[in-house]
């Protein structure tokens, strides 16, 4: 792997990490954002011993696999080879010779979150915060408070979402994200944000990889290419503001839930690829009023043939009442792959005997009625249900597997066919 050469956006983000307090950098992917970030951190330890500073993930294994396997040796390699430093897998950091630690963490789990807020720290870095809601960045905010006259630093990235999403209001349009009222003045001085492009950072890419996300769909591409936030696609079934309009913050007490999986496996019963993802979204079901609600719990979609081991793990975790799965493709590997990890879960099939508009068309009206709600922010299922215009190309997974799940529990029988498996 040839050697990182700085780009003039990263020496750009670094001088704004010297002036300003919250540094929020946005763009396309693998425009270096994550890595100029880390190398601040190093530098920041190196410069105050002692000190402690940490990065964090919504998911703890992302933070594992990315931060951790990835972004941190990779600095530390290329930019700072004469380093000594210790790793610390039982509470995940890492500890320089002159004391000072790099701390990785996940917002997902709440011994996780309660060990991170029981320590202050000198700098906090929230990785990919399209994922995490405003009231986790607060929380974390109140941990930032270095020891002497160490400065405080909040560092923030993200592939920009829909622009209901938190941080274009808080950052680019200077509200506070709950009262929609204007920030105050000491507020915005502290903040800035700063876009970086994959185009900016080519040439520590590999020349193939401008291609691959050029050969995206606009939306994604608009994305993951351009680094600009999205708006609600003309024609879709589900409108921004049927969905935040009716967020929740505290999680309802449901008396039914439900895992709903939509596989990623074609007619020959194959996985479509290893990064095609499997929808995985987890819903219950509660009243308000008399009246059913339904509530979206979580998203825990995944690539490859892990969403038989991720949704068994979700259903322990949620104490689900079952896990649904669409079989139109793929029969009885789909159970197959499931039973592999829980031979006793309650699992039935679905099975689609009308069109998905057909499915969909009750669900984004019920959204539409305020009868669904969110508990917290869920980027990537969000912008697939603002994205997806009935008949302009396939479904995608994220969205199917809600439809399933809120099909299952509202008693709707139009467009399935329920198969009951036992157990």
């Amino acid at each position: 792997m040839k050697d990182f050469k700085k780009t003039d956006k990263q020496i750009k983000a670094v001088d704004l990490m010297t002036r300003y307090i919250e540094v929020l950098l946005e763009g396309g992917s693998r425009s270096g954002k994550t890595f100029i970030e880390i190398y601040a951190i190093i530098v920041r330890c190196a410069k105050y011993p002692g000190s402690k500073h940490i990065a964090v993930r919504k998911h703890f294994n992302h933070a594992k696999i990315s931060l951790w396997h990835q972004t941190i040796p990779d600095v530390l390699a290329k930019r700072f080879p004469e380093y000594e430093y210790k790793e610390n897998k039982t509470d995940w950091y890492y500890e320089f010779a002159n004391g000072s630690q790099l701390w990785i963490g996940g917002t997902d789990d709440k011994e996780r979150v309660e060990k991170i807020l029981g320590t202050e720290w000198s700098t906090i870095l929230l990785n990919e915060i399209s994922e995490q809601s405003y009231e986790t960045y607060e929380l974390l905010k109140t941990r930032l408070n270095p020891d002497g006259d160490i400065k405080p630093l909040m560092l923030l990235d993200q592939n920009p979402p829909k622009k209901s999403h938190w941080s274009f209001l808080k950052f680019h349009l200077g509200l506070n994200p709950e009262t929609k009222q204007p920030l105050s003045d000491e507020e915005k001085e502290r903040q800035v944000f700063y876009k970086m492009n994959p185009f900016d950072n080519k040439d520590n890419l590999n020349p193939e990889y401008l291609k691959i996300l050029g050969g995206l769909s606009e939306r994604k591409k608009k994305r993951f290419l351009y680094g600009e936030y999205g708006d609600d696609t003309e024609g879709a079934l589900w409108k921004t503001e049927w969905i935040t309009g009716n967020r929740v913050k505290q999680k309802p007490d449901c008396s039914r839930v439900v895992v709903a999986i939509d596989p990623n496996v074609t007619d020959d019963k194959k996985v479509n690829s290893t990064t095609d993802e499997a929808g995985i979204i987890t819903v219950g079901e509660y009243k308000i009023s008399g009246e059913k609600h339904y509530v979206v719990i979580r998203d825990d979609s995944t690539p490859g043939l892990s969403w038989g081991a991720k949704a068994c793990e979700v259903y322990e975790q949620e104490q689900a009442d079952r896990i649904i799965a669409e079989t139109n493709n793929g029969g009885d590997l789909v159970e197959m792959n499931i039973r592999n990890y829980n031979q006793r879960v309650s699992y039935e099939s679905v099975r689609a005997s009308r069109g998905k508009e057909v499915r969909a068309e009750p669900i984004a009206d019920l959204y539409r009625r305020g009868y669904v709600h969110h508990f917290g922010e869920f980027p990537e299922l969000e912008d697939e249900l603002t994205s997806w215009v009935p008949g302009e190309g396939r479904s995608p997974n994220r969205l199917d597997a809600l439809v399933w799940g809120i099909t299952y529990l509202s008693g709707s029988v139009q467009g399935r066919v329920i198969q009951k498996t036992g157990w």
